[in-house]
């Protein structure tokens, strides 16, 4: 199906006109719905399809802070989203936007990027939800820093400012110079100063250590016989009854999904090892492994990260994806969103019918430490992800609509940091119910 050609008046009038469906002050006004979702209901309703053994791992993780329960708590977050009106100004959404999943990688070009790092709730929806999820996240983690209430408000304002001025800024450019504008970061650690550049330069020096070859001196092991394993260390990585010749099909499966000058550089690798391995704090329980696969030779090893992918928490709130396979739906949607993606991205069915997607396990990959953060710091990160975030959304939706509904004032601006401070404050008790659940022994938790 074509798409219709339209003129820049032409978006710029979806643009004004989406003002009447979704005021910009709307999202200021945004309380709990009186009928809202119990929140350990919904966790509940996730775990039934996830393994029974890590569901307590992932209660453990939540409950360690409200910013963990926010990070895990994306189908929380999703359910209140939707209650309100919408713009209806539609973007490849990352789904999960909150800033920990912003981040350092390398590109194919060897390049240091930062952009958003995880897709797995990835789907077409309204632009609003990616910046109410940055947002939310900013300020409890402000207020988690020991910021007040004013601070954690401007880290906010930062972060949409920026998302607002470079919507608007990426409106008058070309298509292809939205398609290829990139955060390069050693170029961002150039244009700093002082006390910011050397942090900088210390997560890009960090991050370029991060590699297959790192992680196979981290994670495996030599045996007795020579051969390189990985280290058993349940239940966070361990054997869990694979058969050699079963993942070398599931490899050609993947495989099958590549570029085939990509394919042709897999097949220079040999399998070698593989184990189940707990990531994050929403992943866990589900289906997640990591491959070891030798190149040349030992020193020349390359660990393959396999996660299973679920339905995104939006779709019951939004149309069905397009992809029938969650993997490929993950695998899309990364594609189109991230300014460079890992050459070796893609997708597989596996043992049960389990959707899967296949990326490095660490490929110069860097994230912030956003606990450690100063005010000053995390207002200059907040500007960087809402940078970030303003890309990603000019690239897969219409920039010109969307900078059209935002404007030249801060309304929209006040009214995303009025959501945000209520939404933490509600994400503080749904973490004290999960705490008190805890407690009382309703809910199992493993602090792993």
């Amino acid at each position: 199906m074509d798409t219709p050609y339209l003129t820049v008046d032409e978006r710029t009038e979806i643009g004004r006109a989406a003002r009447k469906r979704a005021p910009r002050s709307t999202a200021g006004h945004w309380r709990p719905a009186a009928d809202r979702s119990d929140p350990l209901s919904v966790l509940r309703a996730q775990a039934a399809s996830r393994l029974p053994d890590l569901v307590p791992v992932r209660n453990g993780r939540m409950a360690a802070s409200p910013f963990a329960f926010l990070r895990g708590a994306a189908a929380v977050m999703a359910g209140d989203l939707a209650t309100g009106p919408t713009s209806g100004l539609t973007v490849q959404l990352c789904g999960d936007a909150h800033l920990v999943n912003f981040g350092l990688f390398g590109s194919p070009e060897r390049s240091l990027l930062f952009d958003l790092n995880d897709f797995d709730e990835t789907l077409p929806g309204p632009f609003e939800w990616d910046v109410q999820r940055l947002a939310a996240s900013l300020a409890v983690a402000a207020q988690e820093n020991g910021e007040s209430d004013d601070d954690a408000h401007r880290v906010v304002l930062d972060a949409v400012r920026s998302y607002r001025e470079h919507i608007r800024e990426l409106a008058g450019l070309g298509e292809l110079a939205v398609w290829y504008r990139q955060i390069n970061a050693e170029e961002l650690a150039a244009n700093l100063k002082g006390k910011p550049r050397r942090l900088i330069e210390a997560d890009i020096t960090a991050a370029r250590r991060r590699d297959s070859l790192q992680a196979a001196g981290k994670l495996t092991e030599m045996t007795a016989d020579g051969r390189r394993r990985f280290k058993e260390q349940p239940p966070l990585i361990e054997h869990v009854g694979f058969d050699a010749d079963e993942v070398r099909a599931l490899l050609a499966d993947y495989r099958a999904t590549l570029a085939e000058e990509r394919g042709r550089l897999l097949d220079r690798y040999r399998y070698i090892d593989a184990a189940r391995k707990v990531v994050g704090v929403g992943s866990v329980g589900t289906a997640c492994f990591v491959v070891l696969l030798r190149g040349r030779d030992l020193d020349d090893p390359l660990v393959l990260q396999v996660k299973e992918a679920q339905a995104s928490v939006l779709e019951p709130y939004l149309k069905t994806s397009q992809y029938s396979h969650h993997g490929e739906r993950v695998v899309a949607g990364q594609r189109l969103i991230q300014a460079a993606s890992d050459i070796f991205l893609g997708w597989m069915t596996g043992p049960g019918g389990r959707h899967f997607y296949w990326r490095q396990l660490r490929d110069m990959k860097g994230s912030a430490e956003v606990g450690a953060m100063t005010t000053r710091a995390l207002g200059s990160y907040a500007r960087l992800c809402g940078t970030a975030l303003a890309r990603a959304h000019a690239r897969s939706g219409d920039r010109i609509a969307i900078a059209s509904y935002l404007g030249r004032s801060d309304t929209f601006d006040r009214a995303i940091a009025a959501f945000a401070h209520h939404y933490a404050e509600l994400n503080t008790e749904d973490h004290a119910r999960l705490a008190d659940a805890i407690a009382a022994g309703e809910v199992q938790a493993e602090n792993i």
